[in-house]
């Protein structure tokens, strides 16, 4: 029986392109959900995000039951969970565009405006970059992928970062704990890099 995956709709998420993606990289049931009870009954869950942290996190928060079924799913009985972009940010204790704005706060860190060193270098970081693996996971591999964001993810704890790119100074491209884990590059538009990254993350054993 197919692995069920639920693919969070809180009206903040590129959801056809991701829902595509996962599907070509070998998902069977991919259920696109607002639904809490969903994400409940999911072996699997992904939340995507595009656009501002404060309006992503508004907007999921809107959802009535979303952040308790997600906490419930994700941190106490411990489905793999992949967060793509802003989806990832969201995970941050707190995020400072537009003001400082709470996060959900499972992985602790801040999610801060990008400030390359060099200022020829422009924000939004946007285009092919390098994934360069930071420790040894199942989930990352060295290569390139797509990147769009002007805000990235400090980690409080550097053993949190899985992997970095480099924007004018080191940023993180992919952060896990335990069974999560969050790519601020775009699976979805990153070809077979990212069709394969999901792959790895359908067949995952946290």
């Amino acid at each position: 029986m197919a692995e069920r995956i639920a693919l969070v709709d809180y009206g903040a998420g590129n959801l056809r392109s991701v829902e595509n993606a996962l599907r070509t990289a070998g998902a069977g049931a991919v259920a696109v959900t607002s639904d809490p009870a969903a994400v409940r009954t999911a072996d699997r869950v992904v939340l995507p995000g595009v656009g501002a942290f404060a309006a992503c996190m508004g907007a999921l928060s809107a959802v009535p039951g979303m952040i308790e079924a997600l906490e419930e799913t994700v941190l106490r009985v411990g489905r793999p969970f992949l967060g793509i972009c802003v989806g990832m940010q969201l995970m941050a204790d707190r995020g400072e565009e537009h003001g400082v704005h709470r996060g959900l706060g499972w992985i602790g860190g801040t999610v801060r405006r990008l400030d390359p060193a060099d200022p020829s270098l422009k924000v939004p970081h946007m285009g092919w970059n390098d994934v360069t693996p930071a420790r040894p996971h199942a989930m990352i591999v060295p290569g390139e992928a797509y990147y769009l964001h002007s805000y990235a993810f400090d980690a409080a704890d550097p053993a949190d970062v899985l992997a970095t790119t480099d924007h004018g100074g080191p940023i993180a491209a992919a952060i896990a704990r335990g069974n999560m884990v969050g790519a601020q590059f775009h699976p979805e538009k990153s070809q077979a890099y990212g069709l394969a990254f999901l792959a790895r993350f359908l067949e995952w054993r946290p």
